[in-house]
């Protein structure tokens, strides 16, 4: 492995060490959000020109033989088909292609391991009535958006389906899975997730300015609620380094070392598949024993797996970013913007509309739409918006069952269109 090599891998596993430095640190940069943070870097890495990059050649051989190894292209080299620059561009894609892929199966399980799916249970009456509803509703407004732009001409629209139904009940890790399992380019990924932030920060604007009031003139108020706001001691970050300490660090050690186990037991039942199924197979596989493992109590119990998922999930936008070339994007997309609108407003309108039906509350429906549209972290910002602090366990809970259940919706989904 060359010095290139070396230190592109140093830049992408510890580059998220920074970011969450300047996220703990700098109060803008942490409402700007780490994984937006990465993206940037991702971004900056990948468009300056410093990286070598391989011709169209080269780029349209790998399209049609996607399983060309280092010696088939090293022969090449020396064959002089090809350039030290494009040898050099093939051991880099070849790298990140294994960052992208470790990343994701590794991060899977860890983020499962803090869920409790005997808690999922306990969403009793108009909580659990509201999920339903709220998975209705982002499931109907992608599968009908699907064929309202259907014609307008974006590029692997089917793809882009899966992605929307993965990101809109779970969150960005069923948005990386998905990614691979539907085989996404660079380049489509970054553009719908692009899309995806900017409207989420609207959507976000709403919520916490006239959302409430919006939601109470339609919806009857939450049956028992606590006019206590969360105070600022109990949103406070722990500072990542915590995870550090000997106490933490050892049980999370093991963590790490079960979800490798996983994600090998995800591998050689992958084996037993057709090439084409390999990564569905392993991704479901490992998203199923991640929630089996759950249901240990001793591996639930255990600290800061959700947060070591995080990072992994850092290191897979920094990954994903870099390759994404933007001289490449055909500008601005107005028709898969529109698409990604209705994705998410449309959702929110049918699920305010059937919740009035049922007669569930605005702020059970407020916190089922930001858990799953949103994932869980923004749960407790909501919350605290609402002044409810009840209504938190519900929120996450909620968010935890739409990260278990993002990839099978999303890969369902996007065949299914697919076939139509």
């Amino acid at each position: 492995m060359t010095w290139t090599l070396i230190l592109l891998t140093v830049f992408y596993v510890f580059t998220p060490i920074l970011i969450l430095y300047l996220c703990y640190k700098f109060p803008l940069a942490d409402k700007i959000g780490s994984v937006i943070l990465a993206y940037i870097f991702g971004l900056l890495l990948g468009n300056t020109g410093i990286l070598p990059s391989m011709d169209s050649f080269l780029s349209d051989y790998l399209v049609t033989n996607p399983n060309a190894g280092n010696q088939e292209i090293e022969d090449m080299y020396k064959q002089a088909l090809i350039t030290q620059n494009d040898l050099m561009g093939f051991q880099i894609y070849k790298l990140r292609d294994l960052l992208t892929s470790l990343t994701i199966l590794l991060a899977i399980p860890l983020m499962l391991f803090s869920s409790n799916i005997r808690q999922w249970g306990k969403l009793l009456g108009k909580t659990f009535l509201s999920l339903l509803i709220g998975l209705f509703s982002v499931l109907s407004v992608i599968i009908a958006g699907y064929f309202l732009f259907k014609e307008s001409g974006i590029r692997d629209l089917w793809k882009i389906s899966g992605l929307l139904v993965g990101v809109y009940t779970g969150g960005t890790p069923n948005l990386a899975s998905l990614k691979l399992m539907l085989d996404v380019d660079a380049n489509t990924y970054i553009l719908t997730h692009t899309y995806d932030l900017i409207i989420g920060i609207f959507y976000l604007a709403f919520l916490l300015s006239i959302g409430k009031k919006f939601f109470q003139k339609f919806l009857p108020a939450f049956p028992i609620h606590s006019k206590q706001f969360i105070s600022q001691n109990d949103q406070k970050k722990e500072a990542f380094w915590s995870s550090f300490k000997p106490k933490t660090l050892i049980p999370l050690t093991k963590a790490i070392a079960m979800a490798i186990g996983i994600v090998a037991i995800g591998g050689i039942l992958a084996i037993l598949v057709p090439d084409n199924l390999l990564m569905v197979v392993i991704i479901l596989s490992i998203t199923t024993l991640g929630i089996l493992a759950s249901l240990i109590p001793f591996i639930s119990r255990i600290e800061k797996t959700f947060e070591a998922g995080m990072y992994l999930i850092l290191i897979f936008s920094l990954v994903v970013a870099s390759m994404a070339d933007i001289s490449n994007f055909s500008g601005f997309q107005p028709a898969l913007l529109g698409y990604i609108t209705l994705a998410v407003f449309g959702s929110l309108i049918l699920h305010l509309l059937i919740s009035r039906l049922f007669k569930i509350d605005s702020d059970t429906t407020m916190i089922t739409s930001v858990a799953l549209v949103c994932s869980p972290p923004f749960v407790p910002v909501i919350a605290g918006s609402l002044g409810n602090r009840q209504i938190m366990v519900s929120g996450i809970t909620i968010g935890i069952i739409g990260y278990a259940l993002g990839n099978y919706l999303g890969f369902f989904v996007a065949n299914l269109l697919k076939m139509m």
